[in-house]
């Protein structure tokens, strides 16, 4: 690990206030300080935001529900607000990693971080949440631009997401087992404006399954989702399974999410 300055601020204030050029926001650090440790990124300036209480509340209402940026996965999965308003979403929480990672983790470090098989980035683009950041509002389809790669700036801070409330939902994966990322993931989420279908582990980035949107659209089925094919050209592949493996399991996987939408 190469070295760097520490700050641990108290307020959101102050965090923005110290970032800098070369400034990485730790939120959780079960990503972050891996990579750092293993010499793939580096920062002259490391923000800690553990501190800063007013990221971590949770609020909702009939209209939908707003988790702050430092929000605990555990705190998600456990929010009786959430369960209420928004189960699938504290179901998606509850299934991250182990109980250090859902102790640890944060959904604004996890957002942020975009890693192409976290959850989270499947619920956002699905539930077509809000992020809010200390600058301005980005929405889900602006947000996710490729492999660890997003619409933040240098500096910029999410500091909560807006996530409305929907008509029924489900998120469901198939877990790579030492990991428990998601080999793919999917979240079905069925709107008052139609069907929204999020995968996540399939490609560089969370993408929505435009195919498989339209056969539920006609009929919000699990064998309506199953019968979709696919396509495999541009899907990953590696030791873990090949791109058409993957792509078949897509399918499997939306079935089973409009399965568990539906007995809700």
């Amino acid at each position: 690990m190469y070295g760097f300055e520490y700050q641990r601020p108290t307020s959101r204030a102050d965090a923005v206030a110290a970032a800098g050029e070369d400034t990485r926001y730790l939120a959780g650090g079960q990503s972050l300080v891996q990579a750092m440790r293993l010499r793939l990124a580096s920062s002259t300036r490391l923000v800690d935001l553990g501190a800063v209480e007013e990221l971590r509340a949770i609020r909702a209402d009939e209209r939908g529900v707003t988790i702050g940026a430092m929000a605990r996965h555990a705190e998600v999965a456990r929010s009786a607000d959430v369960q209420r308003v928004l189960p699938a979403l504290a179901e998606l929480a509850g299934q991250i990693g182990d109980p250090m990672v859902r102790n640890m983790g944060t959904i604004g470090g996890s957002v942020a971080n975009a890693d192409s098989a976290a959850c989270y980035p499947s619920a956002v683009l699905a539930l077509d949440a809000t992020i809010h950041t200390d600058r301005r509002d980005i929405g889900a389809e602006q947000f996710f631009l490729g492999l660890f790669e997003t619409a933040l700036e240098p500096g910029e801070l999410i500091t909560s997401i807006s996530f409305p409330a929907v008509r029924t939902a489900a998120y469901v994966k198939f877990k790579q087992p030492a990991s428990r990322f998601a080999l793919i993931g999917v979240f079905v989420a069925r709107t008052a404006s139609g069907v929204r279908v999020a995968v996540t582990g399939a490609k560089s980035a969370v993408f929505r399954a435009t195919p498989i949107e339209q056969a539920l659209a006609q009929s919000f089925t699990p064998e309506a989702a199953r019968a979709v094919r696919m396509p495999a050209d541009d899907i990953n592949g590696d030791l873990h399974g090949s791109a058409e493996y993957r792509a078949a399991l897509i399918s499997v996987i939306a079935a089973r999410a409009v399965e568990a939408a539906l007995a809700r």
